[in-house]
């Protein structure tokens, strides 16, 4: 599979779960007021975070999926269809702050904490999972199983395109967290949420194709001679 497919692949499938800018509505209202300052320099060891943890993630997946015996076409279905609802369940959002609530309840905080312990929470809950929750998790092990490849030259190529993708969204992160209040005031959040919208309907698609591709695996297996 081409470089450059691989990476529009997995920027197109974690861009809507990860949402720099729905992400940002939430780390902001957990940090409050804070500084110019503190906001930058959070931003940018979330996104570090974010890099190193999605990438260990990455490298660990084809293990995690030998050591529990599960093959590529199941996790092609299983994955495919799980990445489909997701794209689903954010194309039907009502309002532009749906998707950013919801991260807010993953963290099981609902105030702003004090700001002498913002440090303490850059990994949980600001990386994970307000920045990548358990969804980024499962379309990732989807894509790394989806794009495997038999060739080692073709599969490292892969895996570095999927890797690239993870460093420019952590970027994007970083920049819409650093400068949250600001971006917040430029994009209506209707606006927002109308891209998410085209966004989510590309990430349906490709849910469904991948769960096809697994799909038709499983059925070659069934009527082979």
């Amino acid at each position: 599979m081409p470089f450059w497919k691989v990476f529009l692949i997995a920027f197109s499938v974690l861009l809507p779960i990860i949402n720099p800018f729905g992400s940002a509505l939430v780390f902001l209202g957990l940090v409050g007021n804070a500084p110019p300052k503190v906001l930058r320099s959070l931003a940018r060891r979330i996104a570090i975070n974010n890099i190193i943890f999605l990438a260990v993630f990455e490298v660990l997946g084809a293990t995690i999926l030998k050591f529990f015996g599960i093959s590529l076409p199941i996790v092609q279905l299983s994955g495919g269809m799980v990445v489909a609802a997701m794209g689903w369940t954010v194309l039907n959002e009502r309002s532009a702050g749906a998707d950013s609530r919801n991260k807010k309840e993953e963290t099981g905080q609902s105030g702003e904490p004090d700001t002498s312990r913002l440090e303490e929470g850059v990994f949980y809950p600001y990386t994970f999972p307000i920045t990548s929750g358990p969804g980024t998790l499962v379309a990732l092990l989807t894509v790394t199983a989806h794009i495997s490849s038999k060739v080692i030259s073709q599969d490292i190529l892969a895996h570095f395109a999927v890797f690239l993708a993870i460093v420019v969204l952590s970027v994007l992160c970083f920049f819409c967290y650093a400068y949250a209040p600001r971006i917040t005031k430029a994009i209506p959040p209707s606006t927002a949420h109308g891209i998410l919208r085209v966004i989510a309907f590309i990430l349906l698609c490709i849910g469904i194709q991948i769960a096809w591709n697994g799909l038709s695996a499983l059925i070659a297996t069934i009527i082979k001679p």
